[in-house]
């Protein structure tokens, strides 16, 4: 079945249900991606529930109403076979209602997001155009490319007006000194966890509030670039986008906001925002800023557990998935790059492919993953599994002999 097929037939059963349980993956990709199909069912008077969870199982599916999942489902070979699932991950999922760009051939990976596939939906369902920016969300949040479906995507809100690009600093924050102190996509090292020499920096370019960008990035490179990566150098500057119908108008704001609201624990402000309420506006910026420096925390005190592979642990595994970002694509590694952390009575662990290492971590993780009785999956370059806490060394052991000396 085509992509548009499959979106086409979501589409018309979402429009036939009353009542709605949405589930969505935590991070800014699964937050819009629900939150774009929450807005077309409310625009058609459907009734739902979303919630925002880390992670999803097949017993956590609500067996009493319709389900859509968002950003998640795919992975889970057993679940019923009614429940409506949006998403990118490698699937493994056969039910009838499953919309996936790899099942029609589509790199999930980099090419369309879980927000991507549900704008598609969404088209179907109404007059949805003015949802293309939140599908930004998605791509920012995923470190996508703006190629195939997401570039047909941003053109077509950009025709209509909705997606505003330009050039300038990538970094998301409200003003220069935060951009750079709480820099994590990407890590700076020398500025990020470091207001006091981002303010210094800031003083020196700017004059009567006019800042000399040409010399704010030329003292950038040439402090980070002795421990940067070449992709996070590149990736300090470019374009940028303007959402004029969003409550925070900067794609890569709105994108590091609610990611660090959902991850966090309070992905229902997250939501919130992107359903276009700005009650909690200030509320989820000072969440977003804790959260960043949680991440910085995390990436600098990251221990390195074995030799032989880039095995890290951190003390929060709240912020794995994001250290792993930024040890894998910012700074210099010659392999993959796996981060573990204690949440609670498990752990998480995040494996990230740097630029140029290609290694199948979706296969990888699920191996390892279910030899330690856990769970695994994800993309191909960037996966995940969930442990139990006493498993670490049984993982470990696991991993070495899974990877090719």
């Amino acid at each position: 079945m085509s992509l548009d097929a499959a979106a086409a037939s979501l589409a018309d059963h979402l429009l036939e249900q009353e009542f709605v349980e949405v589930l969505a993956h935590h991070d800014a990709d699964g937050i819009a991606a629900a939150s774009i199909l929450c807005h077309a069912m409310f625009r058609e008077g459907g009734r739902f529930r979303l919630r925002v969870r880390s992670s999803i199982t097949t017993a956590d599916v609500p067996r009493d109403s319709s389900v859509l999942l968002c950003d998640f489902g795919s992975a889970l070979s057993d679940l019923p076979g009614d429940v409506m699932v949006v998403d990118h991950h490698v699937p493994h999922f056969e039910g009838d209602y499953h919309v996936n760009p790899r099942l029609a051939g589509i790199d999930g990976d980099r090419n369309l997001s879980a927000a991507g596939a549900a704008y598609l939906v969404a088209q179907r369902m109404g007059d949805n155009r003015d949802l293309a920016g939140l599908v930004l969300l998605g791509i920012i949040g995923d470190r996508q490319e703006l190629e195939g479906p997401n570039r047909e995507i941003s053109n077509e809100g950009i025709a209509n007006g909705f997606i505003a690009p330009r050039r300038g600093l990538r970094l998301p924050g409200r003003g220069l000194v935060e951009q750079l102190a709480l820099a994590v996509n990407p890590y700076l090292p020398g500025f990020s966890g470091a207001p006091e020499t981002a303010r210094t920096l800031v003083v020196q370019v700017t004059d009567e509030d006019d800042v000399d960008y040409e010399s704010l990035l030329s003292r950038i490179v040439l402090a980070a670039a002795p421990e940067a990566s070449l992709s996070a150098i590149y990736g300090i500057w470019g374009t940028t986008y303007s959402l004029g119908r969003e409550v925070i108008d900067e794609a890569a704001n709105l994108a590091a906001v609610v990611d660090a609201c959902g991850k966090s624990g309070s992905g229902d402000l997250g939501a919130s925002l992107c359903l276009r309420s700005s009650h909690a506006l200030q509320e989820a910026w000072e969440i977003a800023a804790r959260y960043r420096q949680a991440v910085i925390a995390g990436i600098r005190g990251a221990r390195r557990l074995d030799d032989r592979i880039a095995l890290f642990e951190v003390d929060d595994g709240s912020v794995a998935s994001d250290v792993a970002d930024a040890l894998a694509n910012d700074l210099v590694q010659d392999g993959p790059v796996f981060v573990i952390g204690q949440r609670g009575d498990h752990c998480s662990v995040s494996a990230r492919c740097p630029p140029g290492i290609d290694v199948d971590l979706e296969a990888l993780m699920r191996t390892v993953a279910e030899a330690c009785g856990g769970q695994g999956g994800g993309h191909h370059r960037r996966a995940g599994a969930r442990i139990g806490a006493e498993r670490v060394d049984l993982f470990r052991q696991e991993l070495l002999g899974a990877i090719p000396a």
